[in-house]
């Protein structure tokens, strides 16, 4: 597997497109499209908020019954939850516009919205954007990176990765593009993620690799602790690269996997990466764990610690909010076992040793925390099981930007 330049146009048979539909913001686009040449095979994942936006109720129905699906519509600045019936009826219509336009079905057509809660689309807006983006839908690099920058809403960074690997004697692509910035937590977050790939794959196992995968990727992200009402991982299948379809657990799919994992945990650590407001990606191991569950526990519960994000924001090795918040976690360890690393570009400290501080230096410790992508690793010397969170700090900003957020 080797990484490549590019995201969902990397994939052979996928295009993509862009527009400024006027939605929400001024003088920038708020629309995108993905749209394959052939039909693919779609899997999907979504929020687990109880509140779910009407794109979510869509999508779920088309991956869930539609034998195919061959595009996805995207707006950004008005996420179209909490808007009843009228919003149900208006993915309804974003997808017979995109239907109509692209000459596929209705069936086939996939909606995502991202942006303010509560206000109703303005569907002149999005038709018109669809049918401007259809004749300008392209396959190149290009086109792929106005997508991803098109539908981010208080993200500061495009979001985007590709790679290719080989299955069945054939060449595989897959690149995928994100967004999510803020409302992110873990069981899905604020976040819409795209993966387009021209494997040949069940939709069983397609939508079991996904499924699989999400809970050491996305599942594993936190920046604020709000689970959206609009979270979505889409994930499409073409089958143009020509190999021979993958439906078994071979060797194949587990090429399949590796690629997917990567995918997932590059644009994962983006969005943590590029929480609202924040100058570091928070990255958390928890080694020595007795289970997979418990380590995943531990390690979620420090990187949603206010207390914890605050320290790693002002450079502060205040390692003993680390320990409370596994303490409170719900998993069961001993604390006088605990060994705890501070690690980033500029070096790794051993902070703590059995529960206990070493002396080390306060500076070297601060220099260490002062990097962009800082890792906190905790081994609780209890057995083999290991988990990884990634989050981010917690600054003055992330107030400022959602207070007046609507406005």
């Amino acid at each position: 597997m080797k990484q490549i330049d590019g995201g969902v146009t990397a994939a052979k048979g996928f295009k993509a497109a862009s527009t400024a539909a006027g939605i929400k913001y001024k003088d920038r686009k708020d629309m995108a499209m993905i749209y394959s040449e052939v039909p693919c095979k779609a899997a999907g994942t979504f929020t687990t908020n109880i509140v779910k936006a009407a794109p979510v109720k869509w999508d779920k129905v088309i991956v869930e019954n539609s034998p195919c699906a061959q595009a996805v519509v995207v707006n950004a600045g008005i996420a179209n939850a909490c808007t009843g019936e009228e919003g149900l009826r208006y993915c309804m219509e974003t997808a017979e516009a995109a239907a109509d336009s692209l000459s596929i079905p209705v069936s086939s057509v996939l909606v995502a919205s991202t942006g303010v809660i509560g206000k109703q689309l303005p569907m002149d807006r999005i038709v018109a954007g669809v049918k401007a983006m259809v004749p300008a839908l392209d396959g190149s690099q290009e086109s792929g990176t106005a997508a991803a920058i098109a539908i981010m809403t208080t993200d500061t960074v495009k979001k985007e990765v590709a790679v290719q690997f080989e299955a069945g004697g054939k060449t595989i692509t897959m690149g995928g593009m994100c967004k999510g910035s803020g409302m992110i937590h873990p069981d899905m977050c604020t976040m819409l993620s795209f993966v387009t790939t021209d494997a040949a794959i069940s939709k069983e196992l397609l939508q079991e690799a996904l499924r699989e995968d999400i809970k050491d990727t996305y599942n594993m992200i936190s920046v604020d602790g709000d689970t959206s009402t609009n979270d979505t991982v889409l994930l499409l299948a073409n089958g143009m690269a020509g190999n021979e379809e993958i439906q078994t657990k071979n060797e194949d799919y587990e090429a399949f996997c590796m690629a997917l994992n990567f995918i997932n945990e590059v644009l994962a650590k983006k969005m943590a990466g590029d929480g609202e407001g924040c100058t570091a990606l928070f990255e958390v191991k928890i080694v020595g764990a007795e289970t997979k569950e418990q380590a995943v526990t531990l390690s979620k519960s420090v990187i949603t610690s206010s207390l914890t994000k605050a320290a790693i924001f002002g450079h502060d090795a205040n390692w003993g909010r680390i320990l409370c918040a596994m303490g409170y976690s719900g998993a069961v360890f001993d604390p006088e076992k605990v060994d705890l690393y501070f690690e980033s570009a500029a070096g790794k400290l051993k902070i703590i040793e059995n529960g206990v501080a070493l002396s080390y230096s306060e500076e070297e410790a601060t220099r260490i925390l002062s990097e962009p992508e800082v890792t906190a690793t905790a081994d609780i010397k209890l057995g083999e099981a290991t988990a990884t969170a990634w989050g981010c700090d917690l600054t003055f900003d992330y107030v400022k930007i959602n207070a007046d957020y609507r406005s």
